[in-house]
C-alpha cells in the first residue's frame, strides 16, 4: 500500500493577509486536470491490469529469473509504482487544499482503497526477493550493471527479511493498512475542524498557535489557554486515536518479531540504531549547554522572574514586528541560494512561477508546511500557510531545499530517488542555513544581528532539543502502550516527564499544558519520523562548518550527494565531505555550531 509522505509541520491561519502581496496557489494540472479527467481513469484502468498482468508473469517465478529477466520485472515494478504515485500524490494534495471538504475526502478514501486492491497482487515481490540466497542475487548484479543499479533497493528490502510473515499474512496486513489510514484521516480532520476564540476573534489552529509568537505577552497567555482548553475537550478522541496507532504498531512489530517499536523507522531511514541513540544521548547530554543555557538568556531578556511556555517562541523586546511581503521573502531566498550556487536559485525559480507552491493560509487548508515529490516525471509541490513573519522565510527556505533535493534526485527514478527521512531534511536545513547567513551578512546593528542571531538559535532548539524530546515522548508511549490501554492523564504525563528536562529550570508549565501533545501530526503519521530533524540539523551544522573551512569544490560535492536521492547510504554520501554519522563525535561537532551561537549571544550581554 502506498503512503503518503506527508511530514505535516508548520503553519495555517484564516483566509489571508491584506498585506503579503500575490500568494501562489497549486496547479496540480501536471498530475491530473481534475477528479474527472480521462487520463486519470485511463491511469486507474492501467493499474488495475498491470497489477494483475504483474502477479501471473512473476508470482512463484523470481527465482527462475535470470538477470535480464529480474531487471525487466524491476523496471515493471517501477512503472507501477509510478503510476500509483501520480494517482495518490493528484488525491493527497487536493484533499490537503481542504480537509474538510467530504467530497475531497472520499476521493482520496476512495483511490487509497482502489490502489490498495490493486496492488496486494504485488505482495510477493518483495517477499520472494528476500527468498532468494545472496550468492544467486549477487551473481544475478554482477553480470548486468543496468541491474546493479538497483542494488541500493534489494539492500534495503532484505534488510526486512528477518522480520517477514507469510506471504498470506502479508497480503492481510496489505489490505488492513486503509483501516489505520482512516484513524491518520481522523486525526487530520479533527485538528482542521477545531475552533478557537481568541479576545473575541475565532480563529483555527494555526491562527491560535500563531499568537504564540506575538509581542503581546497577554495574548500569548490567552491563546496558549485557549489551546490548552480546546485540547482538553478533545483529549478523548486525541487519546483514542493514539492508542489505537500505538496498539497496532505493537501487533504488528510482534507478530514480525521486530526487537524494538524504533525498529521499523530505523530500517526504513538505512540508519543504524547505535547511529540515533548516539545522536539522541548527544542533545540529552547537551540540554544543559543548549536549551537550559539559552532559555536563561531569553527570561532575563523578557524581564521575567520565570518563563512560562507561551514565552518560549516570543519574541525578543527589541524585536521589531514586521511584516515580509511574499516577494521579498521570495528575493531573500533566492538571493541566498543564488549566491551559493546560481544551479541552485535556478532549480527553485518554478515553484515560484508555474504553481508548484500553495502558500494562502485559507480555512480548512491543513495546519502544515511541506515539499511532497510527487512522481520523478513530474516536479514537487510545496505546501506554506505564510503569515509573513521572517521565520516563515525559513520555512520557505526549508520547504525550497526539500523542492530542490526532489528535482536533483528524481534522475534516479522512482525505486532510487527517495531519501530516508535522516538524510531528506538535509538540503531543507541547508537551504535554512543559507538564507540565515545571507540575512545575518545583512544585519548591521548589534541589536538586529542579536535578534537574527537568538531566531536561529531558537529554530535549531525547537528542530533539535524539541524533536529528540518528542522522541523520547514517543519511545514511552509506545512502551507503556505494550503494557496496555493508555489513559489520557498517562499520555499527559509521558509528555510532561520529557518538558522539564529538555527546557530546563526557566520554566513554569501553565495547568493545561500536559495535552499539547495531541496537535503533533507526526507522532500519528509518522511515528519516531522526529529524530530525523534533528539528525539533518546536526549533518546540515557539520556540512556547514566543513563548507567554511573549505568552500572551494564544495558545490559540485553538494549536488552530487542531493542527486543521489536514496542510492546510496549515508555513510556513502558523507565520505566525500570527511564525515562520519556513525563517529559520536560528529554530532558534537554539529552541535558546537549551536553552542556557539549562544556563546556569542552571552557576549553581547557583557
Amino acid at each position: 500500500m502506498l503512503n503518503l509522505p506527508f511530514p505535516v509541520r508548520d503553519a495555517n491561519a484564516a483566509g489571508g493577509s491584506d498585506n503579503l502581496g500575490n500568494l501562489p496557489e497549486w496547479d496540480l494540472s501536471d498530475l491530473y486536470a481534475g477528479d474527472d479527467a480521462p487520463e486519470l481513469e485511463r491511469d486507474l484502468k492501467w493499474l488495475e491490469k498491470e497489477c494483475a498482468s504483474f502477479a501471473d508473469d512473476y508470482e512463484g517465478k523470481l527465482d527462475t529469473l535470470d538477470a535480464e529477466g529480474l531487471l525487466n520485472c524491476v523496471l515493471r515494478n517501477e512503472k507501477i509504482s509510478g503510476i500509483a504515485g501520480r494517482i495518490m500524490s493528484y488525491a493527497g494534495l487536493r484533499y490537503y487544499q481542504l480537509t474538510t471538504d467530504g467530497a475531497r475526502a472520499k476521493f482520496m478514501s476512495d483511490m487509497q482503497e482502489k490502489i490498495t486492491n490493486f496492488t496486494t497482487p504485488l505482495v510477493f515481490f518483495t517477499l520472494e526477493l528476500n527468498r532468494l540466497s545472496d550468492d544467486h542475487l549477487d551473481g544475478l548484479l554482477a553480470s548486468n550493471a543496468d541491474l546493479a543499479r538497483y542494488q541500493p533497493v534489494f539492500r534495503r528490502i532484505r534488510a526486512m527479511k528477518p522480520y517477514q510473515l507469510s506471504d498470506e499474512l502479508e497480503k492481510f496486513l496489505h489490505d488492513l493498512g486503509v483501516v489505520g489510514d482512516a484513524w491518520e484521516r481522523l486525526f487530520d480532520e479533527t485538528i482542521a475542524g477545531l475552533t478557537f476564540t481568541v479576545d473575541g476573534e475565532e480563529l483555527n489552529i494555526e491562527g491560535t498557535l500563531n499568537f504564540l509568537t506575538d509581542q503581546n505577552r497577554d495574548k500569548r497567555e490567552a491563546a496558549a489557554r485557549e489551546l490548552a482548553r480546546v485540547f482538553s475537550d478533545n483529549i478523548r478522541t486525541f487519546s483514542r486515536v493514539h492508542n489505537t496507532a500505538a496498539k497496532e504498531k505493537e501487533v504488528i512489530d510482534r507478530w514480525r518479531k521486530m526487537p524494538t517499536a524504533q525498529t521499523g523507522r530505523h530500517l526504513s531511514n538505512d540508519v543504524e540504531p547505535e547511529v540515533v541513540e548516539a545522536l539522541r544521548n548527544a542533545v540529552v547530554a547537551a540540554y544543559p549547554r543548549l536549551s537550559h543555557r539559552y532559555y536563561e538568556l531569553k527570561r532575563k531578556w523578557l524581564g521575567l522572574d520565570r518563563m512560562q511556555v507561551w514565552d518560549r517562541n516570543a519574541p525578543l523586546p527589541m524585536e521589531e514586528t514586521r511584516t515580509v511581503g511574499w516577494d521579498e521573502a521570495r528575493d531573500i531566498v533566492q538571493e541566498a541560494y543564488g549566491e551559493f550556487d546560481p544551479k541552485m536559485a535556478e532549480l527553485s525559480e518554478p515553484f515560484f512561477t508555474k504553481g508548484w507552491i500553495d502558500a494562502g493560509v485559507k480555512p480548512g487548508k491543513a495546519p502544515g508546511a511541506f515539499a511532497h515529490p510527487t512522481v520523478t516525471d513530474v516536479h514537487p509541490y510545496v505546501m506554506l500557510n505564510y503569515l509573513g513573519k521572517p521565520r516563515d522565510v525559513m520555512t520557505l527556505a526549508h520547504e525550497l531545499g526539500h523542492g530542490v533535493h526532489q528535482r536533483l534526485a528524481a534522475d534516479q527514478g522512482e525505486m532510487l530517488s527517495s531519501t530516508p527521512l535522516t538524510l531528506a531534511e538535509t538540503a531543507s536545513v541547508f537551504g535554512e542555513m543559507l538564507t540565515f547567513r545571507k540575512m545575518l551578512d545583512k544585519a548591521k546593528p548589534q541589536a538586529e544581528r542579536k535578534v537574527l542571531l537568538a531566531g536561529k538559535v531558537e529554530d535549531m532548539i525547537n528542530t533539535v532539543v524539541r524533536q529528540i524530546a518528542f522522541y523520547d515522548f514517543e519511545c514511552k508511549l509506545h512502551a507503556a502502550r505494550r503494557e496496555g490501554e493508555l489513559t489520557p492523564d498517562d499520555i499527559n504525563a509521558l509528555w510532561m516527564s520529557v518538558q522539564a528536562e529538555s527546557l530546563g529550570d526557566a520554566f513554569d508549565f501553565m495547568e493545561g499544558y500536559e495535552t499539547f501533545w495531541a496537535y503533533i501530526p507526526h507522532f500519528v503519521h509518522t511515528p519516531f519520523y522526529v529524530y530525523a530533524y534533528a539528525f539533518g540539523d546536526g549533518l546540515v551544522n557539520a556540512l556547514y562548518a566543513v563548507y567554511e573551512e573549505n568552500p572551494e569544490g564544495f558545490q559540485e560535492k553538494y549536488f552530487d550527494m542531493l542527486r543521489a536521492g536514496g542510492s546510496k547510504h549515508h555513510k556513502e554520501l558523507l565520505a566525500p565531505f570527511g564525515l562520519d554519522a556513525s563517529d559520536p563525535a560528529f554530532w558534537d561537532k554539529g552541535l558546537s555550531m549551536i553552542e556557539g551561537m549562544i556563546d556569542e549571544l552571552e557576549a553581547m550581554e557583557r
